[in-house]
């Protein structure tokens, strides 16, 4: 197996070049599990460990712009105050070990139903900058990922960065699992109060083949909400806790049920809905 280690994001698009049946390697959560397993066979390995510039982060006033090759460990520790929904996503994940490899341009990559980062992304509109040696194109996710670990990145083209707006604003993060810690996601929620514009953002995760957006439950609770003292009535929170659970598509596996998903899914929307708001009345 030929092995490629570039220390730039130009070295690495042309190891992809030379070697099109290259898997890219960041953290290798997930890739090496399967691997371990027999599930996959690349011939060869492009190993991005190496490449500072996909570590880069940059909050602007309007946007963040975070580096595909940024950590989970890094995310608690430097976007806790610009994203903090992100940031308690990836304090969720996995074990020390798993946070200071796992990246986010993998979580993106991976598309995996149970992505931690994904929900957040959603409820954000999150762009990614995907490049290859050859163009660099700006894909919202809810048009990159498009089922179950299956995504519009082509040949020779390989995560950048993920671009999200600067919302001012409570942001929540929860998802249940089997135990508390060190555990893939039955199903999940953020949301975020965006206090410029008076709406609220609401994504799942873990109840659909691709991250979704609880629109209903987002434009009710945006009506319901008293914005001069961030207060709402607590039928309105049961609402948008019902309506989120509607948005849901969910399976039955060996995890859970689809029944069960879907409860869940409406007790922490609500949860995090209520966790957003001064006052419930």
């Amino acid at each position: 197996m030929r092995v490629a280690r570039p220390r730039t994001i130009s070295e690495a698009l042309s190891a992809l070049d030379d070697n099109p049946g290259s898997q890219l390697l960041a953290g290798g959560t997930d890739f090496c599990v399967e691997v371990n397993y027999g599930h996959r066979r690349p011939e060869g390995v492009v190993c991005l460990r190496r490449v500072a510039e996909l570590r880069d982060f940059e909050v602007g006033e309007g946007k963040v712009r975070i580096g595909a090759g940024t950590t989970y460990t890094e995310m608690v520790k430097r976007l806790s105050g610009v994203l903090p929904a992100l940031a308690a996503a990836a304090r969720t994940v996995g074990s020390p070990q798993i946070r200071n490899a796992g990246t986010l341009g993998g979580n993106v990559a991976t598309a995996s139903p149970a992505g931690d980062t994904l929900p957040l992304l959603a409820a954000l509109d999150a762009e990614v900058v995907l490049v290859s040696s050859k163009a660099r194109r700006v894909v919202p996710l809810n048009e990159l990922i498009t089922g179950v670990k299956t995504t519009t990145i082509g040949p020779g083209e390989m995560v950048a960065e993920v671009v999200v707006p600067r919302i001012s604003g409570p942001q929540h993060f929860l998802k249940v699992g089997t135990r508390n810690a060190m555990v893939i996601s039955i199903a999940s929620a953020a949301v975020v109060v965006d206090l410029q514009a008076q709406v609220v953002r609401c994504g799942l995760g873990s109840v659909g083949p691709v991250p979704i957006r609880a629109s209903r439950a987002e434009e009710m609770i945006s009506e319901a909400i008293d914005w001069d003292d961030l207060s709402a009535p607590r039928a309105a929170l049961e609402r948008f806790g019902d309506l989120a659970a509607e948005a849901a598509r969910p399976i039955t596996d060996h995890r859970s049920t689809a029944d069960y998903r879907k409860r869940a899914v409406a007790v922490i929307a609500a949860r995090a809905m209520r966790r957003s708001l001064t006052r419930v009345t």
